[in-house]
């Protein structure tokens, strides 16, 4: 006896004509409806990349006729990419391959019923009899349309209850994201089948969590791997690696390192995978459909850390008003300083005890991929009362003379005229005071780091000088110096430093 089909007019179908309804589904077996744990993989081993893609290889043991024959792969991805497709199975020659991605839904139902004649089931609610009526389905654009009898109708919420019987399920139509692959075979018997293939939309990133103490300057950092699977397909007992980098062709994008002060020289005590970091997931582990899943993979203690109050500012700033330094948390991934390890890119989110010893969030930054042994510097927000300004106190235009009085080197640049100058660029010349004013309302003396960038303004006026200045400064390079300023407990500080420059 043919089995016949009960679907309800869900959200799915009946958003488009307004109806409410409920929805059952009765089908053989074989189609594995309703079981959300019933798979037809086999041995599944899963590589995910960065930027969401993943590579699948399963292995399952088929029987597989002598001569052409057709077999197929359910519960393959939904998002698979069928062009990346590798099949193998001893004896066997691939001739033809499909993917069937149409899946069995009660909008798809009702789509490839047009023209189809169906079974109305209504109930009333208040005798609980039930009606059937044969109708004819129309269209579903916007809203389904029937025909019963001589009548058009167009389903819509009358608040009765209204369910669809359909004779047969649609040929076309699949439970499950499917792939079938014609075959040419040598020999008949079951023996090991394995298709390998790329996937979007599995992907995993880092997350850590910090605990900073600010006592004895230094954090315990956990750091867990997040997975998130929107394939449209469970995983099931997959043995799961994870690859730390961006392969050519992942469509990624340029790692963000604008958080590391100096990228690390050490080899960290990984596997490795041609020039990317191998972390693997220990023991086999579902990865279900719609899921995040989060597994540990960094635990360190008593990693050295400091607080750095810091403000950049670019040539010739002149602030309105005060500003707050942001804060930030810097600490090493060297072995020495207690974090040794890699860290692949993502979330770092810092907490700090308060009074009570309760861990509160006090803010969280990004990092890219970092080497073993980097130093870091993460922003973790702007520093409540901590403020500095920047003002241009005086500039005014020197005579040559003046300048050449200042100059303490000559600069000679040895190489072919890459270029004509048909008028030659006035000569003028520049001493700028900049007045840099700290306050602190603190209890305790502070230090803030103080950055100056925009110095190189470009070939024609790489000549500058900084002829005065009320701290030692550090030149960083030829466009930036930067300054370690104290500030006292409850106070102001005002720094003064004096440039002459060509611009």
């Amino acid at each position: 006896m043919k089995s016949r089909i009960i679907a309800g007019l869900g959200i799915a179908v009946l958003s488009m004509a307004g109806a409410s309804s409920t929805a059952i589904a009765q089908q053989d077996q074989s189609q594995n409806i309703g079981d959300p744990d019933a798979t037809a993989q086999g041995d599944v081993a899963v590589t995910i990349y960065n930027n969401n893609l993943a590579l699948v290889q399963d292995v399952r043991q088929l029987n597989i006729k002598s001569g052409r024959s057709k077999i197929e792969f359910p519960d393959v991805s939904a998002q698979i990419r069928p062009e990346t497709l590798s099949f193998y199975a001893p004896n066997t020659t691939i001739i033809e391959q499909n993917f069937d991605f149409d899946l069995l839904t009660p909008t798809k139902m009702m789509e490839k019923a047009i023209g189809q004649t169906v079974t109305l089931l209504r109930t009333n609610p208040a005798t609980g009899r039930e009606t059937r009526e044969r109708a004819k389905v129309l269209s579903t654009a916007g809203g389904v349309v029937i025909q019963i009898g001589s009548r058009i109708e167009v389903l819509r919420d009358d608040g009765l209850p209204v369910r669809v019987i359909f004779d047969k399920v649609p040929p076309n139509l699949r439970a499950r994201p499917t792939l079938s692959v014609n075959l040419q075979s040598a020999r008949g018997g079951t023996r090991p089948a394995s298709i390998r293939y790329l996937t979007p939309s599995l992907g995993w990133k880092a997350d850590y969590v910090a605990l900073y103490n600010e006592a004895n300057d230094s954090i315990d950092m956990q750091g867990w791997v997040t997975l998130t699977n929107n394939t449209g397909t469970t995983f099931h007992r997959a043995d799961t690696l994870l690859v730390a980098g961006n392969p050519a062709g992942n469509g990624g994008r340029r790692n963000n390192t604008r958080n590391m002060v100096r990228p690390g020289t050490e080899s960290a005590d990984r596997e490795r995978l041609g020039d990317f970091y191998l972390y693997p997931i220990a023991g086999r582990t579902t990865i279900a459909n719609a899921q995040t899943k989060q597994v540990s993979f960094l635990d360190a203690q008593g990693v050295a850390a400091r607080k750095i109050y810091a403000r950049t500012i670019g040539w010739l700033t002149n602030d309105s008003s005060p500003r707050n330094v942001s804060s930030e948390i810097s600490f090493s991934s060297s072995r020495d300083q207690g974090l040794g390890d890699a860290l692949p890119a993502g979330t770092v989110r810092f907490y700090q005890r308060d009074t009570k010893g309760t861990p509160q969030f006090i803010g969280e930054n990004n990092i890219g991929h970092t080497p073993m042994g980097s130093e870091l510097s993460l922003k973790t927000g702007d520093a409540f009362d901590i403020f500095m300004q920047s003002e241009v106190e005086s500039r005014k235009e020197i005579t040559s003379n003046e300048w050449e009085r200042s100059a303490r080197y000559r600069i000679i640049e040895d190489g072919a005229v890459t270029r004509r100058v048909d008028v030659e660029r006035p000569k003028k010349y520049y001493r700028t005071t900049m007045r840099y004013t700290f306050t602190s309302a603190k209890s305790t003396p502070i230090e803030v780091d103080l950055t100056q960038s925009g110095l190189m303004r470009g070939w024609w006026a790489n000549d500058y000088r900084i002829t005065s200045e009320d701290i030692t400064g550090r030149q960083i390079n030829a466009n930036t110096r930067k300054w370690t300023v104290p500030v006292p407990a409850n106070g102001t500080r005002v720094v003064r430093v004096t440039y002459e420059t060509r611009y």
